[in-house]
């Protein structure tokens, strides 16, 4: 790798983000064949702080989560715990009766039956019929912001069960979008195992992989190694404080009613570097076997249905690429022809 131009990196995300005031901080680490190559760490722990950031500090980082539940539910997979093809109503009943949006309004929806049952699949796919309340795309996103799904207060079995209530955005399977899901996955990884989010991932994931600074809290011991974070306002495109760093913190001083399965820990850049190398290892790293290369290699391929791309499904509107030539695999998307994704990169 050409070290001149990996040295470029910092001065670019400074005299570019940073000194323009959009981002606070920027922390790079890229490794090749499980060597570090570059790791930079500018900018500070807050908008106009004086504490720099560094190896040691300690990010939410929201949707780099859903790899890890989804990882979690393979390891059931493995012991023979679940099918990929079983319907979600098999672990929480209440999925038995969904209903699908056919119009109307958020406040007077016409429903309709499904033309099958989710599957654990569906879930991992974002193929489920489920959403976000952030996306803005239609009157089911509406409803989940009136009902104020996510919200802090349920733990993760309710919030699931809350959204079999709901109307799903279409018939599973039929179209792709970015959604909860992946919490669903969690509750489901609570239900088979009889143990709550946080308890399976330290002793199953992030023990065996010495990822000691992952959790869904930060403790009292290392809270003030925890990063403030800020959101674009809306409707200014300013950068606001969304949740100050350290003991502050509204959300990550103490351990959590939700454990967010698909958006709530808190890591390191290195200990998330470790879950990637044992991912790009085949599923082990430093003599912890997490799960088989044989299965790695099978989450790999992309699991749409009829191997269609995400762009022909129906490209979400929280999707940054165009999604040409991108499928999606258990646990993210894959690459399935490299010259319609108009980048380098690899299958995969």
């Amino acid at each position: 790798m050409n070290a001149e131009r990996l040295d470029a990196i910092p001065d670019f995300f400074q005299k570019n983000y940073i000194d323009t005031g959009k981002i606070p901080c920027m922390a790079t680490l890229i490794s090749r064949s499980g060597e570090v190559a570059h790791e930079s760490y500018i900018g500070a722990t807050e908008m106009g702080g004086s504490k720099p950031i560094g190896p040691e500090t300690i990010f939410r980082i929201y949707s780099m989560t859903k790899p890890v539940t989804t990882l979690a539910i393979m390891m059931l997979f493995e012991e023979g715990k679940l099918r990929l093809e079983h319907p979600v109503s098999r672990y929480i009943p209440e999925y038995r009766n969904v209903k699908v949006w056919a119009g109307g309004t958020a406040a007077a929806p016409k429903l309709k039956d499904p033309d099958r049952e989710m599957t654990i699949l569906d879930l991992i796919t974002h193929t489920a019929g489920l959403t976000y309340g952030f996306l803005m795309q239609d009157e089911t996103d509406e409803i989940y912001r009136r009902e104020k799904v996510g919200n802090h207060k349920q733990t993760l079995q309710e919030m699931a069960r809350q959204m079999a209530g709901l109307p799903l955005a279409f018939s599973p399977g039929t179209e792709w979008r970015y959604s909860h899901s992946i919490d669903v996955l969690g509750a489901i990884v609570e239900i088979i195992t009889g143990q709550d989010l946080d308890v399976f991932f330290r002793e199953r994931i992030f023990g065996p992989l010495q990822m000691n600074d992952t959790d869904f809290w930060v403790p009292e011991d290392k809270i003030d190694r925890l990063m403030a974070c800020y959101q674009k306002d809306a409707k200014t495109g300013e950068t606001t404080l969304a949740d100050p760093g350290g003991a502050a913190s509204k959300l990550y001083a103490k351990r959590p009613v939700q454990l967010n399965g698909g958006g709530g820990l808190a890591s390191t850049v290195r200990d998330y570097h470790r879950f990637a190398l044992m991912l790009l290892r085949g599923g082990t790293l430093d003599g912890a076997r997490i799960i088989s290369p044989k299965t790695w290699e099978f989450m790999r391929q992309n699991h749409l249905p009829g191997g269609q791309t995400m762009r022909g499904m129906g490209r979400s509107a929280f999707t940054e690429v165009m999604a040409e030539g991108v499928g999606f695999g258990i646990g993210g998307s894959v690459v399935t022809d490299i010259v319609q994704t108009r980048q380098p990169g690899s299958d995969g």
